[in-house]
């Protein structure tokens, strides 16, 4: 099994920005592998009017004042930007971590986004097929791109689409993040082993990724034997407590001693 992660998502509803910046750092100072944001215009909870910051812009800033971290989005909305430009704005932020990126992106679902913001919402599965499409179109400019990418820009797809999402999982990415249940999680792993073996993809090269409750450590044993080797701990504003934060990196460093 590989070594097991522990990532926070810093949630950037309600809070100011220097509140966000200042987690950011702190998070890599207790000790985690990564670091989240989200890809929203608008709070996901609270009052939905709230304070709010745009993604891609925050990653920049997160690369500037982190040192060791990956950083990505959890995950990027892959309608609100043309894949090529998509591209070279993570090249470029991959540059500026010096090569700490990850590509998260996902299909879309939050509808008051795509309505505010002048975006198509249309059907599920014509978000699905807008990202079946834009995953190649990624991977080509990056190819094209002068300089390139710092290294093989990592891409994790968030979703637990049994018949769309998973598939396009096994064929393009590195990173599997999902939610729910240890058992549901298990399942749906099956299935993208099933996938992978009809792309085929070796199930063992993408990691298996879950959101879970800072505050539920006890939890993590039942995700842990379904597969689960990083751990995302939901972190929201508008303080950012990282206060259970100590206790996973603990506990991470105990699962990845040698015995």
């Amino acid at each position: 099994m590989s070594d097991i992660r522990v990532a926070v998502q810093l949630q950037p509803q309600h809070g100011e920005y220097h509140a966000i910046r200042n987690a950011a750092i702190e998070a890599e100072e207790l000790g985690v592998d990564i670091v989240y944001n989200w890809d929203h215009f608008f709070p996901l909870s609270g009052e939905p009017e709230g304070k709010h910051f745009e993604c891609w812009t925050m990653l920049a800033s997160f690369a500037e004042v982190t040192e060791r971290v990956q950083i990505g989005a959890l995950v990027t909305c892959n309608s609100y930007r043309n894949p090529e430009l998509l591209a070279d704005m993570a090249r470029t932020v991959d540059h500026i971590s010096d090569g700490r990126l990850i590509l998260g992106i996902g299909a879309g679902w939050f509808e008051k986004d795509y309505d505010e913001y002048g975006y198509e919402f249309g059907t599920a599965g014509d978000r699905l097929s807008d990202l079946r499409d834009a995953l190649p179109r990624i991977e080509a400019r990056w190819k094209k791109l002068n300089p390139g990418p710092k290294r093989d820009i990592p891409i994790l797809i968030g979703g637990g689409g049994e018949k769309r999402t998973l598939r396009y999982t096994a064929r393009h990415a590195d990173i599997w993040h999902s939610f729910g249940s240890a058992e549901t999680f298990a399942r749906k792993s099956r299935i993208l082993d099933e996938w992978c073996a009809e792309e085929g993809t070796d199930p063992a090269a993408i990691e298996r990724s879950v959101g879970v409750n800072p505050k539920k450590l006890e939890g993590a044993g039942a995700y842990l034997a379904a597969g689960v080797t990083q751990f995302t701990l939901g972190i929201g504003g508008p303080h950012f407590d990282l206060s259970p934060v100590s206790d996973w990196i603990a506990w991470r460093d105990a699962q990845n001693r040698p015995t």
